[in-house]
């Protein structure tokens, strides 16, 4: 029997802004906002989203049956020995997609089989490493009522990083990289992780050693020395990112002392649905009433509180199609989840920007029903959106972001409490990491912020340490980031950025920062997401 397979359907990727060329919008947070960019403006869109696998779940039992280098799944279960279950959390994906969700489908395929081979001492984990407790109804949603109301809260819970007797240490690196895992999952007979690949920084050696791990084994890439090495973090070649190449090394050590079974997943790009499908095209296949959506959604979206728009958003599901699903061994697995990841998401571009404008959206990994705060406003600018790329990166280097968002002083004190001191106190000391990191253990040590990470709802003291880190990478490449439409000069100053009133003023300061009067300039018409590949 044959994989089954996708078909790929795509159009033109890319557009040059001529006279004639209507306005554009730009995401501004909650808000849409048009932009009229200068005439010559290339304008990247993503790709129409891949066709999806017809049938899912026949092609997730053919993947259990047939896994990568490894023998069918069903061969490896018996009666009484210990399966943990690992998923990914609620990071993954944005938005939430259309229910079921693909890890539901998986989940329930792999406890039936396990029903059927007398496999009852099961574990499901929610692989949560330092982010926050995802709550009994956000897990419920993920993994359906009938699976929930089985194993939740006993046999289905969220990953504990501070619980002293959780963690197992398998080993160290040849660089000193300590590998610390979750215990039940190390003292089972076999862990399956089940994984979604929304972008290809996901996945692979990623997914065990960094979700299911602790603060002492985190911070052997999750600083300003591995993140500065890092040419893209969507270009997961150990030769390219740092990142990559630590986590492969503490990978190996994790499958030389555990028996893992990947299941990986690829998602096609159909972000967007209902009322709010048009936002997936280029605006020029737009028609007339798709013009006219566009216009009310606008004007009904600035009439509401910040909290209200926010609040339709996360209303709205995203209609995610399966292109892939792959099983086995580590490395085969996810070289084969790549090249769907690329097949849906690389954009073949030539020439790099002087200037690169983004719109940042209301959502990011790390503020799903929650505040994107300017520490991830600042994360999602230089960490995310101009690491979109590979290869080269699409920005020249010394050239100008230009970022769209309020950038508001508001937090999630439930989900983001060590943040608010971060900003407040950290950031008085200048927006170098390697000036910054003297005061990481402070925060990861700190009791009250462990405390509210085990028995609340909260990121971890150290998180936003690690979310200014994951922009170091931009930071250093970047000559000036201008963000346009910031609610107040406070935030964009601590984050070292200028501010614009408009885009007409951003690019004028563009010019004169680069000292070219006809700089290349550069849309990224994004979400739904992108990796491009630059010819320079």
């Amino acid at each position: 029997m044959a994989r089954p397979q996708p078909r790929i359907t795509r159009d033109a990727n890319i557009e040059f802004i001529d006279e004639k060329s209507g306005p554009r919008f730009i995401w501004h947070g909650t808000r849409f906002k048009e932009i009229v960019l200068p005439r010559g403006t290339r304008v990247i869109h993503p790709s129409p989203p891949i066709e999806p696998l017809g049938n899912p779940k026949a092609a997730i039992r053919y993947a259990l049956q047939h896994p990568e280098e490894m023998d069918p799944l069903f061969a490896q279960l018996r009666p009484g020995m210990k399966l943990s279950i690992a998923v990914d959390d609620i990071s993954l994906p944005l938005p939430p997609m259309v229910l079921p969700d693909i890890r539901e489908v998986i989940l329930t395929e792999i406890l039936e089989l396990c029903g059927q081979y007398g496999v009852d001492d099961i574990h499901i984990i929610i692989a949560t490493a330092l982010h926050r407790r995802m709550t009994a109804a956000e897990a419920k949603r993920m993994v359906g009522s009938k699976i929930f109301n089985q194993y939740w809260p006993d046999r289905f819970y969220n990953h504990d990083a501070e619980d002293p007797d959780g963690i197992v240490e398998l080993g160290v690196t040849d660089h000193g990289e300590r590998v610390r895992i979750n215990r039940r999952c190390v003292e089972s007979d076999l862990l399956i992780y089940v994984n979604i690949n929304l972008v290809p920084m996901d996945g692979g050696h990623k997914s065990v050693t960094i979700g299911l791990t602790d603060y002492p084994s985190l911070k052997s890439h999750h600083n300003p020395h591995v993140m500065h090495k890092c040419h893209s973090y969507m270009d997961p070649r150990p030769e390219r990112s740092m990142l990559a190449k630590v986590t492969d090394r503490m990978g190996k050590i994790v499958d030389a002392h555990m028996k893992v079974f990947h299941i990986e997943t690829a998602l096609n790009s159909n972000m967007y649905a209902g009322p709010l499908a048009f936002l997936g095209k280029p605006e020029f296949q737009w028609s007339e009433f798709d013009k006219l959506k566009f216009q009310t959604t606008r004007a009904a979206l600035d009439r509401l509180p910040e909290a209200g728009r926010r609040a339709i958003f996360e209303q709205v599901p995203s209609p995610f199609g399966l292109t892939g699903v792959f099983a086995g061994k580590t490395e085969p697995v996810h070289k084969k989840t790549l090249e769907r990841v690329y097949a849906q998401y690389a954009v073949p571009v030539k020439g790099q920007a002087d200037v690169l404008i983004c719109g940042i959206p209301f959502i990011s990994p790390y503020n799903v029903n929650s505040i994107l705060n300017p520490i991830l406003v600042q994360v999602m600018a230089l960490g995310y959106l101009f690491n979109m790329y590979r290869g080269v990166p699409l920005l020249k280097k010394g050239g100008v972001l230009i970022i769209s968002h309020p950038c508001a002083e508001d937090f999630n004190r439930d989900h983001h409490p060590s943040y608010v001191e971060f900003y407040q106190r950290i950031l008085d000391h200048g927006t170098n990491s390697y000036d910054l990191e003297k005061f990481e253990a402070e925060f990861a040590q700190n009791p009250d912020y462990i405390q509210m990470y085990r028995k609340g709802n909260a990121y971890h003291g150290v998180h936003p340490f690690y979310m200014w880190y994951w922009g170091d990478a931009g930071r250093a490449h970047v000559g000036q980031t201008i963000i346009v439409g910031a609610e107040n000069e406070r935030a964009p100053k601590r984050m070292g950025w200028r501010t614009a009133r408009d885009f007409e003023s951003a690019i004028d300061k563009a010019k004169d920062f680069l000292g070219k009067s006809s700089p290349d300039i550069t849309y990224l018409h994004i979400p739904p997401i992108l990796v491009t590949d630059v010819e320079p």
